[in-house]
């Protein structure tokens, strides 16, 4: 179960790598008037690490420790247990499932639009909004909670 959570922490990195280069790639794209496979390819690449890395998230979910959703809540020593079931058990989870269906939409419609700057605006407005939540739901260590860089 360490190399799960360990290969979920580390893969992180590539999900905050391919989504900034996602994005990065929307705000240089936008007014090229090009919209070429390999634009279509990394959005497709970011959002399908994102739904591997939720996929690895809701394995763990069953199998870790730090998601208690039963009598373990009552067990907890101290407050700071308390928060990190709750942050592990609903903020973490919902945030992240969130950010993937953002994700989700937000490629489909690009994908769907006809006009090519509308397909980079798209990818860049959800896209963005979706590592906004990502951010906000990585259990970093300076909030306090048992966790490391990876």
């Amino acid at each position: 179960m360490d190399a799960l959570v360990h290969g979920h922490s580390g893969l992180r990195w590539l999900v905050l790598a391919l989504l900034v280069f996602a994005i990065v790639n929307a705000i240089i794209k936008r007014k090229s008037g090009k919209y070429e496979k390999s634009d279509k390819m990394l959005n497709l690449f970011a959002m399908v690490i994102v739904h591997i890395q939720i996929t690895l998230g809701i394995i763990l979910t069953f199998v870790s420790g730090k998601v208690n959703y039963g009598n373990n809540w009552m067990k907890a020593k101290n407050i700071n247990e308390v928060a990190e079931f709750r942050f592990f058990g609903m903020e973490h989870i919902i945030l992240m499932v969130l950010a993937a269906v953002l994700l989700t939409i937000g490629r489909k419609k690009a994908e769907k639009s006809l006009d090519v700057a509308k397909k980079h605006k798209t990818i860049l407005i959800w896209y963005t909004i979706g590592l906004l939540i990502i951010l906000a739901g990585i259990p970093w260590p300076f909030r306090g909670f048992t966790t490391g860089w990876f």
